[in-house]
């Protein structure tokens, strides 16, 4: 990829995001936005290209927290809500539309998994299925809401896993 393509893709998502702000849960902005079909080829590979910048955002968070702080959990959560906060549409328009497109459930888990390892919740050698369920778990803790934390979190995790036990 030249850097005339490079900065063309970035150029076409950050229209789309503009154009989605309006409504970021509603469809995606792909028609309307000249050049968007020719980049990308198809809706399915423009939000592939979103989520890798949610997950890129996301893990310059991870990485920023993490740094000399004991408590994973709460390191995780505290970049988690900043990359939300700071990304509000982008964060929107992923989580809307990744159930619509097949590809972005491999993508969608290995952010789960990235999620559960950073906090400590999970190990990189446990069997994957296992860290994406303790990602997922955590994940849904995390989307209840900013500042919303629930009193004794991990009661509320293992509550949520319990099944998967």
């Amino acid at each position: 990829m030249s850097w005339n393509d490079f900065y063309r893709r970035r150029d076409i998502l950050d229209a789309v995001l503009t154009a989605a702000a309006r409504d970021p849960r509603g469809p995606l902005p792909f028609d309307e936005i000249p050049g968007a079909a020719e980049t990308f080829g198809s809706r399915e590979n423009l939000m592939l290209a979103l989520h890798h910048k949610w997950t890129q955002l996301l893990s310059g968070h991870l990485r920023a927290e993490a740094a000399g702080d004991d408590d994973h959990v709460d390191a995780v959560k505290r970049a988690w809500t900043a990359a939300v906060r700071r990304n509000q549409t982008l964060h929107q328009v992923v989580a809307a539309h990744r159930d619509d497109h097949p590809a972005l459930e491999s993508a969608h888990r290995a952010e789960q998994a990235m999620l559960a390892v950073a906090a400590g919740l999970a190990e990189p050698d446990e069997p994957a299925a296992e860290i994406v369920k303790v990602g997922a778990a955590f994940e849904a803790l995390l989307t209840e809401g900013p500042g919303v934390r629930p009193a004794r979190p991990f009661d509320r995790l293992w509550r949520m896993l319990a099944p998967s036990a």
